[in-house]
């Protein structure tokens, strides 16, 4: 990750710092929040500009990025349930771009969408209404026809969290953590190569990775934690490609929640498997005694094509240090047993059901065509959404506008109902999801969220009427 003279520095100032400090230094930026222009109650009203910055992004580098309000990761918007949201979007960027709000029920034509783009220049605003129940983590980034990957990967994206009136888990330090990565070239640049090169075929076919692991922006920042307190991590996968298998070694993670938001129980485990595009909430406990250390760290996971596998995959990588204070232990705050209820959607009530199949780099043997409309579905409807993945590589499923269920995967009943948007269909698998067409009559994207494979074709068009 770092070069070994960078790193060795840091460890010897963080190592100084714990020795002059109980509480280690916290070196996990937050991102900044949109600030509310508005002052009427329940409304949130921000302005958002995409434009060229300039930014060290790597240690002794400057980087020329894309960026949300001169930022990478972009500014996070924060609102409440039932709150009504004005965004005034700039584009200050050479080519179009879009703001998809990813994973929000809102009216098409605020969705973001590759059929309303921005030219450059233009500017536009985004005005929804934040629904009851829709408590939870999301982001934000553009969807512009075959060039989303490459403006993720300059640095546009941003965190949206939407926050219960009365959240059930008891009041304790939450934490924003965007992932991401890249790769940069010697002179700090952002590495794209040329498409018709070996790397970039890889990069088509694999989607793009990079080496360097970020948090928020950030490379191996410190976590400072308390022996005995308990942390919430909203954690978001904004990588183009790549999948995280998180973890700290050596202590259970409390799962508490996914795209959707929270979901019943609490669950303990060992590591959650992240999918680009994806959401989790994960409890943190502070296991370790004071002045401890502690690593947060993605695991070996295959999602590859056995041809293009690269060489480092079974590697495990470290994303952040967790930094115990040497303060003494306090005592770990209550978590409820049930933490909100979940209906299933109804099976028995089924209008109609789709089959969608992913090969590479086409969906149902097609390519995206923006003038084609793929599948069409009645408002006030539910319907069953069969995902088969036929290759050898892993392919997360995206459908717009509407949050589903997760009913089986080849065939075995969903253990944990959750409300979802994105569902990684690995190699050779299939899943089956059901989804509830509620309020919203217009045109929706459903994609591989590999970035690249998005950009190459492999979406279509969901018409709802």
């Amino acid at each position: 990750m770092l070069p070994p003279a960078m790193n060795a520095f840091r460890i010897l100032a963080f190592s100084a710092a714990l020795q002059t400090s109980q509480s280690p230094p916290d070196t996990l930026r937050a991102p900044a929040v949109m600030k509310n222009l508005s002052h009427v109650p329940h409304v949130v009203e921000v302005d958002l500009t995409a434009a060229p910055a300039r930014l060290a992004l790597y240690p002794g580098k400057v980087t020329d990025v894309w960026a949300y309000n001169g930022q990478v990761p972009g500014p996070t918007l924060d609102v409440n349930e039932g709150d009504s949201v004005i965004v005034h979007f700039t584009n200050d960027l050479p080519e179009a771009t879009t703001i998809h709000w990813h994973g929000m029920h809102l009216a098409a034509e605020m969705d973001g969408s590759p059929i309303y783009a921005v030219p450059p220049g233009g500017r536009t605003d985004y005005v929804f209404k934040v629904g009851l129940g829709r408590a939870g983590t999301y982001w934000y980034h553009p969807h512009p026809d075959k060039r989303s990957g490459h403006q993720v990967e300059m640095g546009l994206y941003g965190g949206l969290i939407v926050h219960a009136a009365h959240d059930p888990l008891p009041p304790i330090t939450e934490k924003l953590l965007i992932l991401s990565d890249n790769r940069f070239n010697p002179d700090g640049s952002v590495d794209f190569p040329d498409p018709n090169s070996l790397a970039g075929q890889i990069d088509v076919e694999n989607g793009r990775e990079g080496p360097d692991l970020f948090i928020n922006g950030q490379l191996d920042p410190v976590i400072p934690i308390r022996s005995g307190e308990i942390q919430r991590w909203r954690i978001v996968n904004a990588s183009a490609a790549r999948v995280y298998r998180l973890s700290i070694p050596g202590q259970t993670l409390i799962w508490v929640g996914s795209d959707g938001g929270l979901f019943e129980h609490p669950e303990d485990v060992h590591d959650v498997l992240i999918a680009n595009s994806e959401r989790v909430e994960i409890l943190v406990r502070g296991t370790g005694a004071p002045g401890a250390r502690a690593s947060f760290v993605t695991l070996p996971y295959d999602r590859y094509d056995p041809h293009t596998r690269p060489a480092d995959w079974d590697e495990t990588h470290e994303l952040a240090r967790l930094a115990y204070s040497t303060l003494p232990p306090i005592t770990p705050a209550a978590i409820p047993d049930v933490v909100r209820p979940i209906p299933a959607i109804d099976t028995t009530q089924v209008a109609a059901t789709k089959v969608v199949v992913f090969t590479q780099g086409l969906i149902n043997g097609r390519t995206m065509d923006m003038s084609r409309v793929d599948f069409r579905s009645r408002v006030g409807t539910t319907e069953i959404w069969e995902i088969d993945n036929l290759v050898a590589m892993d392919h997360p499923f995206h459908l717009h506008g509407f949050r589903f269920q997760i009913l089986d995967r080849n065939g075995v009943p969903e253990r944990v109902r959750r409300w979802k948007d994105t569902v990684n269909v690995p190699k050779h698998q299939s899943v089956r999801i059901i989804v509830h067409f509620a309020d919203f009559a217009g045109k929706w994207m459903f994609h591989c969220h590999i970035l690249d494979h998005e950009d190459e074709g492999m979406m279509g068009i969901l018409q709802t009427y």
